[in-house]
């Protein structure tokens, strides 16, 4: 296989001329290597439809990269396998990503088993922990925390429904904020 008309059309000879853009050369490199790293490619990958395309694809970088050979590195056809069983390798990698990315897209979208009533119940429990502890505040804290956090007001706003000045609005709702914390994390649920 080193050989194509005698000594003078090696391989690497052939590879020289590829680097130049010689179709005709790399049309006989083709030939001459296409069953060795089909070959290659099978055996990692073990299916003859993304070897076909895997091996598509390391002729293709063999036309782009040919003047990367290098003759003191090894032979023409260790090169080609080279470029065969990495391209392969990444084949794997690349199909294991992707198969890993889809089993955890498929882990998370998965609904849990939803009781409905427990969830209700959980809901109004927490619904009436927060209406008691917002009756703990002043009314200034309340209001100001109602405006901000449940009508999606802004401090400038709340201080504008209040009239109250902006300083007072900003401690306000800090001091309900932390009675609250206070409040809902001392309850027992």
């Amino acid at each position: 296989m080193t050989g194509v008309s005698g000594d003078t059309d090696t391989l690497a000879t052939l590879l020289r001329r590829v680097s130049a853009q010689d179709e005709d050369a790399f049309a006989r490199f083709y030939d001459l290597t296409r069953a060795r790293v089909y070959g290659m490619v099978l055996r990692v990958l073990r299916d003859p439809g993304y070897s076909e395309e895997t091996t598509q694809e390391v002729f293709l970088q063999v036309w782009r990269t040919a003047e990367s050979f290098d003759t003191a590195q090894g032979s023409a056809l260790s090169w080609v396998i080279t470029l065969a069983h990495r391209r392969a390798v990444d084949r794997v990698r690349s199909e294991q990503s992707g198969s890993d990315r889809e089993s955890r897209y498929h882990a998370a979208a998965v609904d849990a088993p939803f009781d409905s009533v427990t969830e209700e119940v959980t809901r109004r429990e927490d619904r009436q922990l927060v209406v008691r502890c917002l009756g703990t505040l002043t009314d200034l804290q309340r209001q100001s925390v109602e405006l901000a956090y449940y009508r999606g007001l802004t401090y400038r706003e709340v201080s504008e429904q209040l009239s109250a000045t902006l300083p007072t609005v900003k401690s306000r709702i800090r001091d309900g904020l932390l009675r609250l914390r206070q409040c809902l994390g001392g309850e027992q649920r």
